[in-house]
């Protein structure tokens, strides 16, 4: 297990959400707590982030984003199925209500997501070489094929799938999160073959879901990244499979840091939501740039990297 080379990308979230998460995210990244982010391009400060990844050579792509906010396609925000009578996203659950209800039209879905792209492309001066969904919406049913016909269209390589292996034992989660995360969990299962047929590629393993907020701290860290490993290593017998031993094994450790959002700064068009305004960004922050977190990679052959490092 010694030889064992891993490779950990530590995906900053939600980047362009407001002024506040932008800083926070900065911060971390400059103090070498994070290594890539994803960026929200209908986040009230989508141009400003952009300008600081530039700024700070900061490794970034699109988190994709079709619950909350407005959307980036102008023919799209007066009148479509992705809008609420309030003429928002339907949110994290009434996205998936609206979709399971048969409500929601593919061909808007896939016109928002390219605009996005384009955005993302405007904003930064390239494609992203990553993009993933916010809430997970890239890994739902109907949406996942969309999704995969975008990048492909792109040629955006990388994704991501959240499956987490040990969420089943983080007793610590409360049952109606662990529902939703489960739920998450089914979707990806079968989004997997979606992402292969168009020549999609994810990490080995995926990590985020038992780390996030108030659950996170060094040893929640250590312990996900640990199992994630042992599984990975167990999935293969040793010594009939000599290649393990100089195998690499990638990881996506999925973090929201920042400082606490203040309203009415912040959001994709309505405001910024709880998480944002909570002290539990900012302990993921702190958590984050912990010097005994960040020995702990060098002493493990932990290399810190970003997608188009893979």
């Amino acid at each position: 297990l010694r030889m064992l080379q891993v490779k950990l990308i530590i995906t900053g979230d939600d980047f362009g959400y407001c002024p506040r998460r932008n800083q926070g995210i900065v911060d971390c990244f400059l103090a070498g707590a994070i290594s890539n982010v994803s960026l929200l391009v209908n986040g009230s400060a989508a141009a400003d982030a952009a300008k600081l990844a530039r700024r700070y050579s900061i490794p970034i792509g699109l988190h994709a984003n079709l619950s909350e906010g407005s959307p980036v396609c102008e023919v799209l925000k007066t009148n479509s199925s992705l809008l609420n009578q309030d003429g928002f996203f339907h949110g994290k659950m009434g996205f998936r209500t609206a979709l399971s209800r048969g409500l929601l039209n593919m061909s808007e879905v896939k016109q928002e997501l390219k605009a996005q792209v384009e955005l993302f492309h405007e904003l930064t001066g390239h494609l992203p070489p990553h993009m993933d969904g916010h809430q997970h919406v890239h890994v739902l049913p109907e949406v996942r094929h969309v999704f995969a016909e975008v990048l492909e269209e792109y040629g955006i390589k990388y994704t991501r799938v959240p499956v987490e292996p040990g969420l089943h034992n983080c007793d610590w989660i409360p049952p109606s999160l662990m529902d939703f995360y489960l739920g998450v969990e089914e979707d990806s299962f079968n989004t997997v073959d979606v992402f292969k047929k168009h020549g999609i590629r994810w990490p080995d393993i995926y990590i985020g879901l038992s780390t996030m907020g108030k659950n996170m701290s060094v040893s929640s860290i250590w312990s996900a990244i640990n199992s994630a490993i042992l599984e990975v290593t167990s999935r293969v017998p040793s010594p009939a499979h000599p290649a393990l031993q100089s195998r690499t094994v990638t990881i996506e450790l999925m973090v929201h840091p920042g400082y606490p959002s203040v309203p009415p700064v912040g959001g994709c068009g309505e405001g910024p939501d709880d998480f944002s305004q909570s002290w539990e960004r900012l302990h993921e922050l702190q958590t984050l740039i912990k010097p005994e977190l960040q020995s702990h990679y060098k002493s493990r052959n932990i290399e810190l990297c970003s997608f188009k490092d893979l």
